[in-house]
């Protein structure tokens, strides 16, 4: 395989990643919704219920969530961090350090 040569820089914004964070959380069976979090996650210029942090070229990622009713929370909140880790290394090559999951809320089962 040939290596392709540097042509310049890629700059991905965190609110990419944040993004791909909201999305891949929400396609988690059994997450309803993001929460707002705390108010100070908002203060920093982050999307409600997410935030991400740059450091050393890692990827810290706190996601604030709402579960259904009905779902083992801990086995959702694992699979939310096994998701959304997988998703930012596949989609942007980026090593992630830790997803965070603060399950804020249960809201009542859909089924």
């Amino acid at each position: 395989m040939e290596e392709i040569p540097a042509l310049g820089r890629i700059t991905v914004d965190p609110e990419v990643l944040e993004t791909i964070a909201r999305l891949t959380a929400l396609a988690v069976p059994g997450v309803v919704r993001i929460a707002p979090g705390p108010p100070k996650t908002r203060w920093l210029g982050g999307k409600e219920g997410v935030r991400i942090t740059l450091q050393d070229g890692k990827v810290l990622v706190d996601l604030y969530i709402v579960v259904e009713s009905g779902y083992n929370m801990l086995a959702l909140g694992r699979q939310v961090q096994a998701e959304v880790t997988r998703a930012i290394q596949d989609l942007v090559g980026l090593e992630v350090e830790a997803v965070n999951v603060y399950i804020e809320d249960v809201a009542p089962s859909v089924r």
